[in-house]
């Protein structure tokens, strides 16, 4: 493996983690996982748009990033990475 096939799954990984915690983070119908952690951050406040037009923003570049390593993966990769 190159490096370049390393930097893809370093990235691909990196992006994973990333977009997780960020669907995490969105706000919900008020139960779950994102109304404990987040639950001060997100009041009735006038910036509660702009932080949830931020998230969502950053969960879009995420996904096209995560995509992207997918697609890359496809073809560096054809026949898995089973037999190293």
């Amino acid at each position: 493996m190159g490096p370049f096939q390393y930097l893809i799954l370093v990235v691909w990984a990196i992006s994973a983690l990333a977009l997780i915690a960020l669907v995490l983070m969105h706000s919900g119908k008020g139960t779950g996982v994102s109304d404990m952690i987040a639950s001060s951050l997100y009041n009735a406040s006038a910036a509660t748009g702009v932080m949830e037009q931020n998230l969502d923003k950053l969960t879009v570049i995420m996904s096209v990033i995560f995509a992207a390593c997918v697609v890359l993966c496809m073809f560096f990769f054809p026949q898995g990475i089973v037999g190293l």
